[in-house]
């Protein structure tokens, strides 16, 4: 999908920005370009879709050189999110979204359309904000307007510039399993530039790790773990690599699937009962349609009527795409021993508990020392 062969930036002043980076991305890949600040990974992106342009090299769209496409049509057909957003103010959401359909001559009500369908793809009720302006946004509804504008003519690539960076920790996640989310149902090709190791393990299915303006690993998540090629690569991942590879882990691929559940209606000896026989000590509470309510233990149900006047109401869940390090995370800021794992719609899929997450270290642990062996 796309090629760079030997790409170097080199500006007036003899600053060699980038210098003969070389990598391949396949269609429907999520390419992360990581590196500490300066090293050129900006650059690189935004020679893709001309920005600025390649002193030497060639950038490959297809098996066409990018140099070969019209500029604008270039442009029109890669999708473009930054860290700053850089929504035009005086515009509705709506009329933002639609910036490159309007260009290329789509007819009003084909832009409205694609903004509302658009909406609704990031999370947001497009009849509560199409018609909004971006001071009237959280910064996090903004990035979101910001991924759906990149999204807005449906063009196959995407670069995406630290799309994220200025969000806070918590929605910057939120974010993130969004548009893992979104990747997973439209398939585009994206460059993806931070300089956070952690989000371009979660986020990449390959990394193109640079130093100095030069590409010093291209490698699958894993792989730039557990194979690092050098010393820069291997203080760059840092010494935590057991931890690190958590977030190689979804929730949904180690939880506890159809674990022992109680009714709030149940009566209090009848679930103590199920306990003992399932040999545990607390139950998760669901509702009639499997939605997660609470949880309950064993030491709470002597004396107690029914599960619902002893029951602790949820207070934090996770989606099944969640990455185990966020599961690790929110269970011990939030004092739990288990962790509900829900859909969408807040049915209950599964639980994740320490005992569970110490056998995926154990393995990722394992992973690393055969590696190195």
């Amino acid at each position: 999908m796309i090629r760079l062969e030997n790409v170097t930036k080199i500006y007036p002043d003899g600053t060699k920005a980038v210098k003969e980076v070389s990598f391949e991305i396949a269609e429907g890949e999520l390419c992360v370009l990581l590196g500490p600040s300066g090293c050129g990974k900006t650059t690189t992106m935004k020679m893709i879709n001309r920005i600025i342009p390649i002193t030497s090299g060639k950038i490959y769209i297809n098996g066409v050189d990018n140099m070969q496409i019209n500029e604008n049509d270039l442009r029109r057909d890669i999708g473009y999110a930054i860290q700053e957003i850089g929504l035009f103010p005086h515009m509705t959401v709506g009329q933002n979204i639609a910036t490159v359909p309007a260009l290329k001559g789509w007819s009003k009500a084909r832009q409205r359309a694609r903004a509302e369908e658009l909406l609704e793809l990031v999370g947001m009720d497009s009849g509560k904000f199409i018609d909004k302006y971006p001071s009237e946004l959280s910064g996090g509804q903004r990035q979101r307007v910001g991924v759906a504008r990149s999204l807005g003519a449906d063009p196959p690539i995407l670069l995406m510039d630290e799309p994220f960076g200025a969000i806070d920790p918590i929605n910057r996640a939120r974010l993130q399993d969004e548009f893992l989310g979104i990747q997973q149902k439209i398939t585009k090709t994206v460059i993806f530039v931070t300089h956070d190791i952690y989000e371009a393990i979660k986020m990449g299915d390959k990394i193109a790790l640079m130093q100095k303006g030069e590409l010093v690993q291209y490698d699958t998540p894993a792989d730039l773990l557990y194979n690092p090629k050098n010393e820069f690569v291997e203080d760059f991942v840092g010494a935590d690599r057991a931890l690190k590879g958590l977030q190689l882990i979804r929730v949904r691929e180690v939880m506890v699937r159809s674990p022992l559940t109680a009714k709030a209606e149940d009566k209090a000896h009848e679930v103590l009962a199920r306990m003992e026989q399932g040999e545990v000590d607390w139950l998760t509470v669901v509702s009639e349609d499997g939605k997660y309510l609470g949880w309950v233990e064993k030491a709470d149900l002597a004396g107690a009527d029914s599960v619902k006047a002893i029951m602790k109401p949820a207070t934090v869940t996770a989606p099944v795409g969640a990455v185990l390090n966020e599961a690790l995370s929110l269970m011990l800021g939030h004092g739990l021993r288990n962790l509900a794992i829900v859909n969408d719609d807040g049915i209950l899929r599964g639980i994740v508990s320490f005992e569970v997450i110490q056998r995926a270290l154990t393995d990722v642990a394992q992973r690393g020392l055969t590696s190195e062996a």
